[in-house]
């Protein structure tokens, strides 16, 4: 299985999970994803699910210092419904790092574990996701602003072309070259960008 080279290029998240270690599922419950696991539960590599993949990175930065993100012991706060736009691509991906949900994850064991009632939607709060810790309270609010990176000239119309059937090899070789060129420049070139990705403690 092939991707882009870039995707190894990009940040990897590691984080400690109680509950992967209890049940000797990750040796001393550290697990490691990178911008490639979001892609594989996506189905695809976009603006979006790269975005959801940073937005989650930079928060986890934020709230843990010094120490290794704790998964499970955090919780996501959409101020959008979960079917408006593409808030259901991003909270799955916000799932996936944090292990979150809001009322299908797993139940607890012995009333340690659970992974239900961590993620809310249509929530009162000043950007797109909150994320707080459960441990301390300390939380922040994060957006992503993708205006600062258009696409190459001409793939709208290229997409166009392609989705209808008429594109030709080259033209199709280059609209999915431009496509993956603004994920790249995304992660690589703007993740540290404050007008790209904006982070507010709250």
């Amino acid at each position: 299985m092939a991707f882009p080279a870039f995707f190894d290029e990009v940040q990897r998240i590691v984080l400690h999970d109680p509950l992967a270690e209890f049940l000797g599922a990750a040796e001393d419950g550290r697990i490691e994803y990178g911008y490639v696991d979001a892609v594989k539960l996506a189905g695809h590599s976009c603006p979006t699910v790269a975005s959801a993949y940073w937005m989650t990175l930079k928060a986890l930065e934020f709230l843990y210092p010094a120490s290794l993100p704790r998964r499970g012991n955090i919780r996501a706060d959409f101020r959008a419904d979960r079917l408006s736009g593409v808030t259901g691509v991003i909270s799955s991906v916000v799932t996936l790092l944090t292990g979150a949900t809001h009322d299908t994850g797993f139940k607890g064991l012995g009333g340690q574990f659970d992974r239900r009632k961590l993620m809310y939607f249509l929530a009162d709060i000043g950007d797109e996701i909150r994320f707080t810790r459960l441990d301390t309270g300390a939380a922040v609010d994060v957006r992503s602003n993708l205006e600062k990176l258009p696409f190459a000239p001409g793939t709208a119309e290229l997409m166009q072309k392609y989705l209808a059937g008429t594109a030709s090899a080259n033209e199709a070789a280059e609209f999915k070259a431009n496509w993956q060129a603004r994920v790249r420049s995304l992660l690589l070139d703007y993740g540290d960008d404050p007008e790209v990705f904006l982070l507010r403690p709250v």
